[in-house]
């Protein structure tokens, strides 16, 4: 019953996952941007539970929120983060956004068919959002060098592969190796984050 109700929100938990994934690639604001990563991480749990069971969906909730906790520990928050960025700058990324969906949803159809002939149970609003993760982890990686910003884009990537292996396979080992993956990203990139702060003080945070 549980994983029927979840299935029946799938469709709006991708609708979520794209627009708290826009703002993550487009913010330049550290608050809004783990804001919009914990709400990531919410979508991705209503997809994985509509394929996993709910015990094993918590677990990835947990993870997810505890690693956006430990990025959001890192910042300083004695501080505004004064915003450098161009108003350009987020437009550029914003379209960027938009044709990584684009792209992403056109292949959605094809890949769905793909899979469905290797794999018992193919979940199409699943394959999107995991696909527009990936995609937009991807988009992040090569338009930020900055270590939050590059381990925020390993986060996003990491949580589109989860979404699409969690059709794959669906054991609790599996399921706790992930969130230890998840949870080792943020504490290294809290710790370069941190540690670029202390060493560069009148750099961007």
């Amino acid at each position: 019953m549980g994983e029927l109700d979840f299935a029946r929100w799938a469709g709006p938990a991708v609708g979520v996952l794209v627009l708290s994934a826009w703002v993550v690639l487009a913010s330049q604001d550290w608050r809004w941007t783990i804001a919009a990563l914990g709400v990531l991480y919410a979508a991705v749990f209503v997809l994985v539970a509509g394929t996993w069971r709910l015990e094993l969906a918590v677990v990835k909730l947990v993870a997810g929120w505890m690693a956006t906790a430990i990025l959001g520990a890192s910042q300083d928050t004695s501080q505004t983060e004064p915003d450098r960025d161009r108003p350009s700058g987020v437009v550029f990324r914003g379209l960027a956004g938009g044709m990584v969906g684009l792209l992403v949803f056109s292949l959605v159809p094809e890949t769905a068919d793909i899979l469905a002939g290797y794999l018992e149970e193919v979940n199409v609003s699943q394959v999107a959002g995991g696909l527009f993760l990936v995609g937009m982890g991807l988009t992040m990686l090569g338009l930020n060098a900055r270590p939050l910003r590059v381990v925020l884009a390993l986060l996003v990537w990491f949580a589109g592969f989860e979404v699409l292996y969690a059709m794959v396979e669906r054991s609790t080992l599996v399921a706790g190796l992930l969130a230890l993956v998840n949870l080792a990203l943020a504490m290294i990139g809290a710790y370069l984050h941190v540690v670029a702060r202390l060493s560069l003080p009148g750099e961007e945070k």
